[in-house]
């Protein structure tokens, strides 16, 4: 029996605009999925600032260190166009658990704090 229609279910019979609200188009009311929407922005600036602070840690150990990137992608086990796209601050292609874990290799301590 052939395979019927799988794919259907992957497609996607709505997209949110940009700058739109998923939440609402989710079917939220519209003051939930509003402070949704503003707790998920407010989570991701924080990611990306932990992330920007992590990169600009890992630079500033490979400039105090004077590694070339071949040399600091060795010591961090990672390949040398990833320390390029760190140096270069893509930041989007890496995750927090990527960068601490490459922190951690340089020997620095890394403290997470809950609230």
């Amino acid at each position: 029996m052939k395979n019927m229609h799988l794919d259907d279910d992957l497609k996607s019979s709505h997209v949110t605009p940009a700058g739109g609200n998923v939440f609402a188009d989710l079917g939220f009311a519209p003051d939930q999925a509003k402070v949704m929407l503003m707790e998920a922005d407010a989570s991701i600036a924080k990611s990306q600032k932990l992330k920007q602070e992590a990169a600009n840690a890992i630079a500033h150990w490979m400039k105090s260190e004077k590694l070339t990137q071949l040399a600091a992608s060795e010591i961090l086990e990672v390949s040398r166009p990833r320390i390029s796209d760190l140096v270069n601050a893509k930041l989007n292609r890496f995750s927090l658990d990527t960068l601490v874990a490459m922190l951690c290799r340089t020997g620095k301590n890394v403290e997470l704090v809950v609230r």
